[in-house]
C-alpha cells in the first residue's frame, strides 16, 4: 500500500535506534525525508550515512531533549534545512526505574523532564509549521501506561500524561485539521529492552517466560511492527482517525492469557 509519504518531512525524536530507526527506515523507504534527532551524535550520523549512500533523503539533528532551547532548535533547524515541516513523531525516552518507595521528589520530577517535557516542547514549536501542511502527530507510549509495571513512577507518570495529551492535543487542534494519535508497544525487543532483559541472571529464560504470556504466537513485537502501525496512522491513509491509542501487541494488554495456556 502506497501511504502517500513521498517528500513529507517527519521528525523522530530518539531516531537513531530501537523503535525510533525503524520510524526512521520505514519512513525513507516510502519516500520521505526522516529527521532524526537523538542524543548521541555517533549513532546519528552513522544511521543518516547509511541511509544518504541508499539513496534516500534524511537529516540528522543532534539534540538532548531534556533542555528545551534545544528542542526549539531542533524544529528551527529542521525547517531552515528542509524547508517545511509535515510530521513529528514524539518517541524519545527512557525508563529510569524512578520508584516511589526506592525514589525521591526530585528524581520524580527530573525523570518528568526527561520523559514529559519534550513531547510538549516540541509540538509547541512544531505547531506552526504543522499548521501550514496540515499535518500530525503521532504520540509513543506504553502499555505500562495502563497496566503499571512497579518501581518507575516517573517513566509511568510520563506515558500516562502522554496519552492524555494525545486525547487533548487531537481536540484543541480540530480547527487546523490536525491529526494526534498514540501508538503503545508492549514488549518489544529493541536494545534497551536488552539491556533490561540482560539484568537477569538468565535472559533466555526471563524471555523466553515473556514470551509465554504474549496471546498471539506467543513472540514479541518486532520494531518493524510498531513502526508500520506509526506510519500508517501518519498517513493520509488514516486521513479520519484522532485522538486514538493503538496497542499493535500481539493482545498482550487486553486479552486473558489464560486462552493459549
Amino acid at each position: 500500500m502506497d501511504l502517500h509519504l513521498t517528500n513529507k518531512v517527519i521528525v523522530v525524536t530518539g531516531g537513531a535506534s530501537g523503535i525510533g530507526e525503524a520510524i526512521v527506515r520505514g519512513a525513507a523507504k516510502e519516500g520521505a525525508t526522516p529527521v532524526i534527532v537523538n542524543r548521541r551524535r555517533e549513532r546519528g550520523e552513522k544511521l543518516a550515512a547509511e541511509l544518504k549512500q541508499a539513496g534516500h533523503s534524511c537529516l540528522f539533528v543532534q539534540a538532548d531533549l531534556s533542555e528545551i532551547d534545544q528542542c526549539q532548535q531542533a524544529i528551527q533547524k529542521t525547517v531552515d534545512q528542509l524547508g517545511r515541516m509535515d510530521i513529528l513523531i514524539n518517541n524519545a525516552g527512557v525508563n529510569d526505574g524512578v520508584g516511589l518507595e526506592k525514589g525521591f521528589p526530585e528524581a520524580f520530577m527530573q525523570s518528568l523532564q526527561n520523559n514529559l517535557q519534550h513531547y510538549y516542547s516540541l509540538a509547541h514549536y512544531a505547531l506552526p509549521y504543522l499548521k501550514k501542511a496540515k499535518g500530525n502527530i503521532v504520540n509513543i507510549s506504553s502499555k505500562t501506561a495502563l497496566t503499571g509495571q512497579g518501581g518507575t513512577s516517573g517513566y509511568i507518570a510520563a506515558k500516562g500524561a502522554q496519552l492524555a495529551l494525545t486525547r487533548e492535543w487531537a481536540a484543541e487542534l480540530l480547527p487546523y485539521g490536525i491529526r494526534v494519535n498514540a501508538v503503545l508497544p508492549a514488549e518489544v525487543l529493541t536494545p534497551m529492552y536488552e539491556t533490561w532483559l540482560n539484568s537477569f541472571a538468565s535472559p533466555e529464560e526471563k524471555k523466553a517466560e515473556i514470551e509465554r504470556r504474549i496471546p498471539l504466537e506467543q513472540r514479541m513485537t518486532t520494531a518493524q511492527e510498531i513502526a508500520d502501525t506509526v506510519l500508517f496512522l501518519a498517513s493520509d491513509r488514516s486521513s479520519h482517525t484522532t485522538g486514538q491509542h493503538l496497542i499493535p501487541d500481539g493482545g498482550y494488554t487486553h486479552l486473558d492469557r489464560a486462552i493459549h495456556s
